[in-house]
């Protein structure tokens, strides 16, 4: 009899929070599995489609044990600022945040999860974040010549060899929606920077840390790559 192929995938179980049932993943067999953080708020569903879309298992969830547990983990967000981080306390993942970082674990923050990471930002008055990078999120100044929120595709410019960028051409278009930038204390942990009638900061590297301003899960064949590339990362 022809022997079966070698399963690549074991499936594992959680109680997610109370009254969402059973949260089932399915964890590679070189022990990585990613977690999507669910605060409510965000691109969830795009997101979980995109790695889906380069063969990499991942979940949405908000329960701490799996976060803890995932090899990699990615915080979304659409939406306000200081909603995202009310959210985030609501549903006690600050501290998940945190301590997914500072194991060492891959970590991508996408658009607002870029933001969230940062000390404090000006939308719709002060609001502090995670101060995980030191640094503040501020508006785009009022330009006649351009429209705010900055949506659409823009050329993104590699500052630092990322390894999320890895087969990513220098120059590339990205896809964009935001009115609001990063304004990092170091500007060494900038990884490209895009022009917008300033140059800002467009998505930052540091240890473990990888965030971005623009979706890559927007951004059609250089953002799957992206994806992917950030999946592969140990």
């Amino acid at each position: 009899m022809k022997s079966l192929p070698p399963l690549y995938f074991q499936r594992q179980e959680w109680q997610d929070q109370p009254g969402c049932g059973i949260v089932t993943a399915f964890r590679e067999l070189d022990g990585s599995m990613i977690a999507i953080i669910d605060y409510g708020m965000g691109n969830l569903r795009s997101v979980h489609k995109a790695f889906e879309a380069v063969g990499h298992q991942a979940v949405v969830t908000r329960d701490a044990g799996v976060i803890k547990g995932a090899s990699h983990v990615v915080l979304p967000g659409v939406g306000a600022f200081g909603d995202c981080m009310a959210n985030l306390e609501l549903y006690g993942l600050v501290d998940s945040v945190r301590m997914a970082i500072q194991s060492g674990k891959p970590f991508l923050g996408i658009c607002l999860g870029l933001q969230l990471l940062f000390s404090e930002s000006e939308e719709f008055g002060m609001h502090k974040g995670l101060d995980i990078i030191p640094g503040k999120v501020r508006r785009f100044a009022a330009d006649p010549t351009l429209k705010v929120p900055h949506m659409g595709w823009n050329q993104v410019n590699v500052q630092r060899a990322c390894p999320v960028f890895a087969g990513i051409p220098n120059g590339a278009n990205w896809y964009f929606v935001h009115s609001y930038f990063v304004d990092p204390v170091e500007k060494q942990i900038a990884a490209t920077t895009t022009t917008y009638g300033i140059p800002f900061v467009s998505s930052i590297w540091k240890d473990n840390v990888v965030a971005c301003q623009f979706h890559p899960e927007k951004s059609q064949a250089v953002g799957l790559q992206l994806i992917k590339n950030f999946g592969a990362w140990t």
